[in-house]
């Protein structure tokens, strides 16, 4: 069986496992940090042992440009983590708010000590 039949390449920066909604990075992140492969396919249901397997031979018989594709990937969630603190939705203010009240009541009827230390 050709490596590649086991992904849907929907463009350059979009690489899935077939038959899944799983990004090539997802399961590589994982592999990066010392997952096993076994640990791997528990994680994510719809990803088997096998597709684990070849997005790993994927990625060692095309390092280089699986390397890119794995920064271009860090580099979007960055910039999107970035723009979301710059601009965060509405009902992420909404509950910050509602955070915020819940603790100056914990404060004002408990005391500053009964929060967790190290928490805002």
């Amino acid at each position: 069986m050709d490596l590649e039949s086991y992904f849907n390449f929907l463009d350059p920066d979009d690489i899935r496992l077939k038959g899944t909604r799983v990004g090539i990075e997802t399961v590589l992140d994982d592999y990066l940090n010392a997952a096993s492969p076994e640990e791997i396919a528990t994680r994510y249901r719809s990803v088997t042992l096998e597709q684990v397997y070849a997005t790993i031979t994927y990625y060692l018989h095309n390092q280089h440009e699986v390397d890119a594709y794995l920064a271009r990937w860090r580099a979007y969630c960055d910039a999107a983590w970035q723009e979301q603190e710059r601009n965060p939705p509405e009902i992420v203010l909404r509950m910050r708010e509602r955070l915020q009240r819940a603790r100056a009541t914990v404060i004002a009827e408990k005391g500053p000590e009964y929060l967790v230390a190290g928490q805002p």
